[in-house]
């Protein structure tokens, strides 16, 4: 009889056993990422808490994705900056062509008009305006006009020196300022409407002439009752034109300019200061500090 040799059949791994060659390498270390993948999520750092802690959460299988706060950052950072571009745009277009044109009925006039006062305006050129108020202007409001570049530093820093001694802390504006604040802008408003009012100031400074901003400050400045403008001021108060103010009648109505509602030019403070305003008017036209606006 021919011998028989048994069937050679591959060992079966025993249940429990770790089967051996390339199948059990793969197998344990399967197990071995699975246990360390485990202790990362349980660790401080780890996880979506980590994932977080890094800027980014997971979103979706296998994706990353900017958190909501990282969302809402950019989102206004971008359109912040978009609306403050535009602002600018429009503002640096709005003082060329107010420049260029005149400005239209202002926000005061506005405001005296939902009050129920009658607004009364006369626009006047520069031309036909009586030298004396541009003297008597300058020398209550802003004797330094022709010098400074929108902001008067030396007035600033006495007002403020004067505050630190116990004084009411007083306006240091210019005619520069008072022209961008009655045009662009309206009173009160704080701290805000000063920060805007600086910003105006040096667009109309370098977009507009001394004797342009002269010109349209005399025509949109409130002189009491309803009247804005130096024409309107001019005919009310005195029964003539804006040409023909004599010394005297530019001083009272530079007197009350300050507070125009509530000092009048026949009262007996506008008298004293007038006084005062026609000594000054002689020292710009020594000077020469009405030049920018009327020459020699």
């Amino acid at each position: 009889m021919l011998d028989q040799k048994p069937d050679e059949r591959p060992a079966e791994t025993a249940p429990g056993e770790t089967g051996t060659g390339e199948t059990g390498a793969a197998h344990t270390e399967s197990m071995q990422d699975a246990a360390l993948g485990g202790r990362a999520d349980s660790a401080p750092g780890g996880g979506m808490l980590g994932r977080f802690r890094a800027g980014v959460t997971s979103s979706g299988e296998g994706g990353r994705g900017k958190p909501l706060w990282r969302r809402i950052a950019v989102f206004v950072l971008l359109w912040g900056s978009v609306a403050t571009v535009a602002a600018g745009a429009v503002s640096l277009l709005a003082v060329f062509t107010i420049g260029w044109t005149g400005p239209p009925p202002t926000f005061n006039m506005a405001g005296k008009a939902m009050e129920g006062v009658e607004v009364r305006r006369t626009w006047v050129a520069l031309k036909d305006t009586s030298p004396h108020l541009v003297r008597a202007v300058i020398a209550a409001e802003d004797q330094n006009f022709c010098r400074h570049r929108g902001f008067d530093m030396r007035q600033i820093e006495k007002a403020l020196e004067e505050a630190e001694r116990g004084r009411d802390l007083r306006g240091a504006s210019t005619i520069s300022q008072q022209a961008a604040k009655n045009v662009f802008l309206f009173n009160g408003g704080g701290w805000v409407r000063k920060g805007a009012e600086a910003y105006f100031t040096v667009l109309v400074e370098w977009m507009w002439s001394k004797a342009r901003i002269m010109e349209i400050y005399l025509n949109v400045a409130e002189w009491g009752d309803g009247i804005f403008g130096i024409e309107a001021a001019a005919q009310a108060r005195f029964g003539v034109s804006a040409k023909n103010l004599t010394a005297r009648q530019a001083a009272l109505l530079a007197a009350v300019l300050p507070s125009p509602n509530r000092w009048k030019v026949t009262g007996s403070y506008a008298n004293r200061r007038a006084g005062q305003i026609q000594t000054l008017m002689g020292v710009v036209r020594r000077d020469g500090l009405d030049t920018c606006v009327i020459g020699r």
